[in-house]
């Protein structure tokens, strides 16, 4: 059987480490059997055809500007069954202004009140998925992330706010999701909004959290292709159907 196979892109804002968090996230991958390559330049985003050769995408990314043609090839290849797994501002801050890569990847990060020295407690919740099975509520002393997010995520872990004062706090404590997973087309979105740096993803949760995702949504690939050849029902997107449902979103 050919190993699986993983691209990491990584850039963006140096202040969240992203190629020490891009070699974190290598030495994982290698370990769970994946052939990896790195880029540095969203480019390697552009080439459709490739990025449905691989069974995971993991964007490490922060604050960036992202091309028609680049967000529109991971998003397809993604319908198509095609993985995406990531962490903090890496992916669910990637571009602020493509509300495509937002609707797919599931969120978006709009603070952090008490920047990166808030102590707080991420709370695993009990789910259908097993993919946080066996790890514990645990504490943290990192950003706390307010996320607004796709009410159809399934949430794994959430955080509860607020803790650091802010104009917020005034409203009734509110449990924003830490670790969800989703759909887009047939693939399937992991997400963890933990990683500030690379010292973050070394927690021992939060990297078993990481490895654990990053199986989880390559493995839709080999699903994908399992059901397509056994059947051909289906609605389109069930099928991974391009989408094409927002045409002003580009603009």
């Amino acid at each position: 059987m050919s190993s699986k196979q993983a691209l990491i892109v990584w850039g963006g804002w140096l202040g969240h480490q992203p190629e020490e968090v891009a070699a974190i996230f290598r030495t994982v991958l290698e370990e769970e059997g994946f052939r990896v390559e790195l880029s540095d330049t969203l480019e390697t985003f552009a080439d459709e055809e490739k990025l449905k050769s691989l069974d995971l995408i993991v964007p490490v990314w922060t604050m960036g500007q992202i091309e028609k043609e680049q967000v529109e090839g991971v998003s397809k290849a993604v319908q198509s069954g095609v993985g995406i797994a990531g962490c903090h501002g890496g992916m669910c801050d990637a571009f602020r202004t493509n509300v495509d890569w937002q609707f797919m990847t599931g969120g978006q990060w709009v603070a952090h009140p008490g920047n990166d020295s808030v102590e707080y407690t991420v709370n695993i919740k009990s789910s259908s998925s097993p993919l946080l099975e066996g790890i514990d509520d645990f504490g943290v002393k990192t950003e706390q992330y307010y996320m607004h997010v796709d009410p159809a995520v399934e949430v794994l872990a959430t955080t509860r706010f607020p803790v650091a004062p802010g104009p917020h706090s005034l409203n009734k404590a509110v449990d924003i999701p830490v670790v969800w997973t989703k759909r887009w087309g047939v693939g399937r979105v992991f997400y963890c909004s933990l990683g500030h740096v690379a010292s973050v993803v070394e927690i021992p949760q939060v990297k078993l959290m990481m490895r654990r995702g990053f199986v989880w949504a390559a493995e839709g690939k080999r699903r994908a292709e399992e059901a397509a050849a056994s059947a051909a029902k289906g609605s389109a997107v069930e099928q991974g159907a391009a989408y094409t449902g927002m045409g002003d979103s580009q603009l």
